[in-house]
């Protein structure tokens, strides 16, 4: 019943979404026409002078419709008379606030940019990230040696035994860091994620496959509604684990690049939606059964039978996808580029120009369409039969299925085969060393990460490895169980105590599986049922992402905006998210206490209280 009922609100998600993107649209589209047939001749001179200043008057848009002005007065009697009833005198009104708006918003972007650029200046005057991470990783020797000389200790609550640092400057310490620092580097997840990836999409970047995509995208979308789409692309591409991070990213950078705004605002909106909206979305993916499962066992400590679904926040993450890509979008428009200005850089290149399709560049993408949907097909034969081959063995799961624990190479074989499709029918390859330099390419351009995560890998590992990041999370959970906060407040309080850990450490489950044996079992007794406890800690993990320098997938952010700041760093980075974070994190609280205050459940099954 769970799943039929996820399928449906899936299905329900889907169309309603594009109900609301086709109506949308062709409102947008019939007001300006509207207010164009009943502008004045005055009018259309003073908004042709101010168009002037930026030098688009006179100028064709070709992707939206133009308005026939030899219309007579009488076949234009009529909208008149209705634009004008709902927006009276909308000529002179329209101006008046437009301006105030204008000047409102500038004196609101002065106070908040000189607050960001403090920021950035602090931040960009750490040293260089990779320095940053080997410094980070000395201390934590450091660290390990002064924790196990003063006694520092902390209680395991899921079986009472005692964590105890490990001195990393002693002979036990010196052979675990020697024998294991290839093993760090070379098992540090994100890293295979990202190079394999990358192989197939730099084919496809190669080929040409990505700028036409974006192109033919460019002059099919309504400009307004871009930003929003880039976002919800984000929260969306959760459901196929990190591989956000290694296409959405640079992709919302170059469409926004491609439409005359500046790429790193496409760059931050694409990473809003990717990290910041993390834990939402309207499909269940890979890290809904990951944390049940650890919430299931730890809500065993006081209940042996208790079950956690992986449907368990999927309503509360429903509602949230919405909310957040409009927050996403809201923070774009409103607050970061207004803050970044025009685009002066040199990254213009002449793929990502609004120029029309080649014969050939169609025929490539009808190529790479019919490759694409012949993949997809395969995908679903083995996944759609309860036997499908790429289904669990045991279970039958698809959850659980080898498909979406292999889906990076998916990823790398769409890139791949839809890239060879473009580039061989579009003429962009002749050979299979067009290919294979197309793979080079894309290795090249991730020198700078693969060095950093050679350090942020070390850091990693040794503050696992020393348990000072358990005895860390147990000592700030002991003082959140000792505070007696009431329902709300004690929720709010877990939110920031999660976000204030993820900035330390990055994995969702690895937090989760020392949080929730401690956190979960007291809420327990409590009265608040494990599914509440997961989806508000989904919370607090989601909104810090952003301006995280420990999240695996940080150094990629950093190094994708060096490609149009090169001298952009840690603190560009985190100026320019911050202002999503603490959006996220305020619209996502006040989600929170309407949801308590209606008591409504969060998933099938899953209420709010026991």
């Amino acid at each position: 019943m769970p799943t039929a009922v996820s399928l449906f609100f899936s299905f329900f998600g889907f169309f309603g979404e594009l109900f609301i993107v086709c109506f949308t649209r062709r409102i947008l589209a019939v007001l300006p026409v509207l207010g164009s047939l009943c502008e004045t001749g005055n009018d259309k001179q003073e908004n042709c002078e101010n168009r002037e200043k930026h030098g688009t008057c006179g100028a064709t848009h070709t992707l939206y419709p133009q308005v026939d002005s030899s219309n007579s007065p009488r076949k234009r009697d009529l909208p008149c008379r209705i634009y004008r009833r709902l927006w009276p005198d909308s000529e002179h009104v329209e101006v008046s606030l437009a301006k105030k708006e204008k000047d409102a918003t500038q004196k609101r972007n002065s106070i908040l940019s000189r607050f960001l650029s403090a920021i950035e200046r602090i931040g960009n005057a750490l040293p260089h990230p990779a320095t940053l991470f080997a410094i980070f990783a000395f201390g934590l020797i450091v660290v390990s040696w002064l924790s196990s000389k003063l006694g520092l200790v902390a209680i395991n609550p899921r079986d009472g035994v005692a964590v105890l640092p490990i001195n990393l400057i002693s002979r036990d310490g010196l052979h675990w860091i020697l024998e294991h620092t290839v093993g760090n580097f070379t098992g540090f997840a994100p890293l295979g994620t990202v190079l394999v990836a990358m192989l197939g999409i730099g084919v496809a970047e190669k080929s040409g496959l990505i700028a036409g995509s974006i192109r033919l995208m460019v002059h099919a979308a309504p400009r307004r509604l871009l930003t929003f789409v880039i976002v919800f692309a984000g929260v969306m591409s959760n459901m196929a684990s990190d591989i956000g991070y290694v296409l959405l990213v640079p992709l919302g950078a170059i469409i926004f690049l491609s439409v005359g705004r500046h790429p790193i605002a496409g760059l931050a909106a694409a990473f809003a939606g990717v990290s910041g909206g993390f834990s939402a979305n309207l499909m269940l993916g890979t890290i809904d059964p990951l944390l049940s499962g650890i919430s299931q066992e730890a809500a065993r400590i006081i209940d042996p039978a208790y079950t956690v679904t992986p449907a368990c926040n999927y309503y509360f993450m429903f509602v949230s996808t919405f909310i957040i890509a409009a927050v996403g979008t809201w923070v774009t428009e409103r607050i970061i580029e207004p803050r970044l200005g025009a685009y002066e850089g040199e990254a213009v290149a002449e793929g990502e120009e609004l120029r029309g399709l080649s014969a050939a560049e169609k025929s490539g993408l009808w190529w790479a369409f019919i490759v694409s949907l012949a993949l997809l097909l395969l995908v679903l034969i083995g996944l759609v039969p309860e036997n499908g081959i790429l289904r669990d063995a045991e279970t039958g799961s698809v959850l659980y299925s080898p498909f979406m624990h292999g889906i990076v190479t998916f990823i790398f074989l769409g890139g791949l085969l839809a890239g060879l499709a473009y580039g061989f029918a579009a003429g962009t390859f002749k050979s299979d060393a067009d290919v294979i330099k197309g793979m080079k390419e894309s290795m090249e351009t991730l020198g700078l990460y693969i060095v950093l995560v050679f350090f942020a890998a070390q850091f990693v590992a040794y503050f696992k490895y020393t348990n000072l990041g358990m005895i860390f999370a147990i000592k700030g959970a002991e003082l959140l169980k000792a505070s007696g906060l009431g329902p709300i407040p004690l929720m709010l309080s877990f939110i920031v105590l999660a976000a204030i850990i993820n900035l330390c450490m990055g994995s969702a489950s690895a937090k989760w599986a020392f949080m929730a044996p401690v956190f979960i079992p007291m809420f327990m007794l409590l009265g608040y049922s494990p599914e509440l406890v997961q989806g508000v800690y989904r919370i607090g993990d989601s909104t810090t992402n952003l301006i995280s320098p420990m999240m695996s997938f940080f150094a990629l952010i950093v190094a994708f905006v060096q490609r149009y700041d090169s001298k952009a760093g840690i603190g560009t980075v985190i100026a320019t998210m911050l202002p999503y974070s603490i959006a996220f994190m305020v619209v996502w609280m006040v989600l929170l206490v309407a949801w308590l205050l209606l008591g409504l459940p969060l998933g099938p099954g899953a209420e709010l209280y026991l």
